[in-house]
C-alpha cells in the first residue's frame, strides 16, 4: 500500500477514533459478530485476533464471552482505546501482521480489508491464513471498497 495511503488512513482514523467509540453499532455489525462467536464456541475456538479492530468494541465483545483477544490497528488512537478497556492491543498494519505463525484460533476482519489495493489482497490473505492454526476460522467482512 503506497505510504502516503497508509498515513492518510491513520490519520483520518486517529481524528476520528473518539466519534467512532461512541457511536452505535449497526445491527447487522452486531448480528455478524454474534454468528461468528457462536461458530468459534461451537468449535471450542478461544484465541482470537482481531485486525483492525479500531475501539476495541468488538474485541471488547469477545472478551466478554469468554474469548482470549488480540486487537491490532493501524491507528495509535484506535489502539490506545482498545488497552484503555484493558484490551491487548497494537499498533499494527495489516499489511504486516507481526506474530507467530499458527498464533491464533481465529481472525476476525470487519470492514479493514476494504482498504487493501487489490494487487496487495492475496498476500494479505496469505499472511493472515499462516497466523491461524491448520483448523482455524476466519471472518472476513466488507461491504464497501
Amino acid at each position: 500500500m503506497c505510504e502516503q495511503i497508509r498515513d492518510d488512513l491513520r490519520v483520518a482514523y486517529d481524528a476520528n477514533a473518539a466519534a467512532r467509540d461512541g457511536a452505535a453499532i449497526s445491527d447487522w455489525k452486531a448480528e455478524e459478530r454474534g454468528r461468528f462467536l457462536a461458530q468459534l464456541k461451537k468449535e471450542k475456538k478461544t484465541r482470537l485476533l482481531e485486525i483492525g479492530a479500531g475501539p476495541g468494541r468488538d474485541g471488547v465483545f469477545f472478551r466478554e464471552n469468554g474469548l482470549s483477544v488480540v486487537c491490532t490497528d493501524l491507528s495509535p488512537a484506535m489502539v490506545d482505546l482498545c488497552r484503555n478497556k484493558g484490551l491487548e492491543a497494537h499498533v499494527m498494519d495489516l499489511l504486516d501482521l507481526d506474530f507467530p505463525a499458527q498464533s491464533f484460533e481465529g481472525v476476525f476482519a470487519l470492514n479493514c480489508l476494504l482498504h487493501v489495493p487489490k494487487s496487495e489482497i492475496r498476500a494479505v490473505l496469505a499472511a493472515i491464513r499462516d497466523l491461524l492454526e491448520p483448523s482455524g476460522i476466519f471472518y472476513m467482512g466488507v461491504y464497501g471498497g
